[in-house]
């Protein structure tokens, strides 16, 4: 059971670090320090995309963007945050 929660865990850090990566380039692409049409850059934030839409699409559903700012990345980041804090609680009793 030690290593369902640690595996949770870990897949719940990585992605954690994906929602940072994805937030960073999209910065990068916004104030063009990186330049969007490079095969390299395509590539990286498409795959980003691909893996963090499906869980930030819902919560883009219910809190709608406010003056062109998402906050769907940090509402999932506190989502992460109380799973990875709950998680070993309720399956391990700590």
């Amino acid at each position: 059971m030690i290593a369902l929660v640690q595996t949770i865990d870990l897949i719940l850090s990585l992605y954690t670090w994906v929602l940072i990566g994805t937030a960073v380039i999209s910065w990068l692409i916004a104030f063009n320090v990186i330049n969007p049409y490079s095969p390299a850059v395509r590539s990286i934030g498409q795959g980003l995309h691909v893996v963090t839409e499906p869980l930030l699409r819902p919560i883009r559903r219910i809190v709608p963007s406010a003056g062109g700012m998402d906050f769907s990345p940090v509402i999932l980041l506190i989502v992460i945050f109380f799973l990875r804090r709950f998680i070993p609680e309720v399956l391990l009793g700590l």
